[in-house]
C-alpha cells in the first residue's frame, strides 16, 4: 500500500521528534554523570584539606597515600592516623565544604576506639527540612583506627537541582512530543470526518440529481399541455416546479463542484481576458434572473486586461452579484467601481444591501457560512458562493475583503496585480 505523502511527513514528523528526545534523554543522563563526578572531586579535595587541617601541629605528617576513600556515591571516608575531637573535624568539614560550593546537607561519624564503633557525629543542614535529622547507620571499616566518614543523605536531590535546566528541557521536547501526537491525532480524525462529509454530499447530491431530473423532463412536459396553458394558475403552478427544481438543481452543481474541489485541486487556465465584456454579459445574465436590479459600471478607462481563467473569472463577478442581490430588502443598485493603484487593479462591488455585523463579517468568506439574520432566512442557499470566489482568489493570488459601507450596504473589494 503507498503511503500518500501527509503520513510520510506524519512518520518523518514523529521519528524526528522522537530522536530529538531520546538525544536529550541520552544528553541529560551524561550531564548528570559529570556532575557526579564534579561533586565527587569537589568532596575529595574538601575532605583532603580537612585530613590537612586535622594534622597540623601534630607530630606525625600526612602520608603519601591519599587518606580519602570513596565507598559509594554519597559516602566517604578519610583515614587519619591522630586523634582529634568532634568539635574541630565539624568545623573544618563546614568551612572547607563551603570554600569548594558544595551547598547539600551532610552528615558524620567518627571511629571510637575504645567501643570499637563508629559513633554518630551530627546531621549539618543548610535548611529547616532537615534539621534533626540522624542517619541510622554508618559501617565499621577494618584495618583502620583514626578515622571519620562522610555521607551526603541528598546527593541525587541536589544532583537533580544543580540540573534543572536540562530537566525543564526534556519535559518541554516531552511536552512538545505530546502536543505533536495529539495534533496528528486530530488531523487524522479530522481528515476522516472530511472524507466522510465529501462521500455523503457526493452521495446525497447524485441521489437527488435522479429524482429531480425526473421532476424536471415531467414537469416541462406538464407545461407544454393544452390543458396546462389553458388554465392560468395550474400553468403558475407548473412553471413554479420547474423554476424551483431549476434552482435546486443548480445548488446541487455547485455543492458537487465545491466537493470535488476540495478534493482535486482546481485547475485554473490563464488567458489574457479583457473584463469589461465578462461584467456586461454577466450582468444581462443577473438582470434576467433579476429584472429590478440596476447595476453601473465606472470605469475611468474603456478597457482592461488581465491574465486569468474566463470560465472561473465569469462564475467569481455572478457569484458576487447574486450575492449582493439575494442580501438586499429593497431594489437592489449595486455599482462595479474599477480603478487602478500602484501596479493593482482593484474592483469593488457596491450594494445597498442589509449589511453584515462587525462581528461575522470576517466569516463570510468560510464554507458554508451565512450570516444569521431574518433576510437570509427567506434565501436559499448553501453559503458556497462567496466561499468559491475566495477559492478562485486565493489560487491567483488575488486578495479580497469585505467591508461595510457608511450607510447601508456593503463593498466588496478585489484587487488584482494589474500592468498596464
Amino acid at each position: 500500500m503507498k503511503i500518500n505523502r501527509l503520513n510520510s511527513i506524519i512518520i518523518l514528523g514523529l521519528i524526528a521528534i522522537i530522536g530529538i528526545l531520546i538525544a536529550q534523554l541520552l544528553w541529560t543522563k551524561e550531564a548528570f554523570t559529570l556532575e557526579q563526578k564534579k561533586l565527587s572531586q569537589k568532596t575529595h579535595i574538601a575532605l583532603l584539606e580537612v585530613a590537612k587541617k586535622l594534622y597540623e601541629g601534630k607530630s606525625h605528617e600526612l602520608p603519601a597515600q591519599n587518606p580519602v576513600q570513596k565507598v559509594a556515591n554519597d559516602y566517604y571516608i578519610v583515614n587519619i592516623d591522630n586523634d582529634f575531637e568532634p568539635d574541630i573535624l565539624e568545623f573544618y568539614l563546614k568551612t572547607e565544604f563551603k570554600k569548594m560550593n558544595i551547598t547539600t546537607d551532610f552528615e558524620y561519624a567518627m571511629y571510637n576506639c575504645q567501643s570499637d564503633e563508629m559513633v554518630y557525629g551530627n546531621y549539618i543542614s543548610l535548611s529547616e527540612k532537615g534539621k534533626g535529622k540522624q542517619s541510622v547507620y554508618f559501617p565499621k571499616h577494618k584495618n583502620l583506627v583514626y578515622y571519620f566518614a562522610v555521607r551526603f543523605p541528598n546527593e541525587t536531590s541536589y544532583l537533580f537541582s544543580s540540573m534543572r535546566f536540562w530537566f525543564v528541557l526534556s519535559l518541554a521536547l516531552i511536552f512538545i512530543l505530546l502536543i505533536y501526537v495529539y495534533s496528528i491525532f486530530t488531523i487524522l480524525q479530522q481528515k476522516k470526518y472530511s472524507e466522510l462529509q465529501r462521500d455523503f454530499i457526493n452521495n446525497m447530491t447524485h441521489e437527488f440529481k435522479t429524482p429531480l431530473s425526473s421532476i424536471l423532463i415531467a414537469s416541462k412536459y406538464l407545461i407544454e399541455q393544452n390543458p396546462i396553458k389553458e388554465d392560468k394558475k395550474l400553468h403558475t403552478y407548473t412553471d413554479i416546479i420547474i423554476k424551483q427544481s431549476n434552482k435546486l438543481n443548480s445548488h446541487i452543481e455547485k455543492i458537487l463542484n465545491i466537493a470535488k474541489s476540495d478534493y482535486t485541486p482546481l485547475e485554473l487556465k490563464s488567458e489574457a481576458v479583457l473584463i469589461l465584456p465578462i461584467m456586461e454579459e454577466t450582468i444581462q445574465n443577473i438582470q434576467l434572473k433579476y429584472p429590478e436590479t440596476s447595476i453601473k459600471i465606472e470605469s475611468p478607462l474603456d478597457e482592461y486586461q488581465i491574465e486569468t481563467d474566463a470560465f472561473h473569472f465569469t462564475n467569481l463577478i455572478y457569484n458576487l452579484l447574486d450575492n449582493a442581490v439575494k442580501y438586499c430588502d429593497s431594489k437592489p443598485e449595486i455599482t462595479i467601481r474599477i480603478s487602478t493603484e500602484n501596479q493593482t487593479l482593484k474592483l469593488e462591488f457596491i450594494d445597498n444591501g442589509i449589511g453584515i455585523s462587525s462581528k461575522n463579517i470576517s466569516f463570510i468568506f468560510d464554507k458554508f457560512y451565512r450570516v444569521q439574520n431574518s433576510k437570509s432566512n427567506e434565501v436559499n442557499g448553501f453559503g458556497l458562493g462567496l466561499y468559491y470566489v475566495k477559492k478562485i482568489c486565493n489560487l491567483q493570488n488575488w486578495k479580497i475583503n469585505a467591508t461595510n459601507n457608511s450607510k447601508n450596504g456593503t463593498t466588496i473589494t478585489l484587487s488584482i496585480p494589474y500592468k498596464k
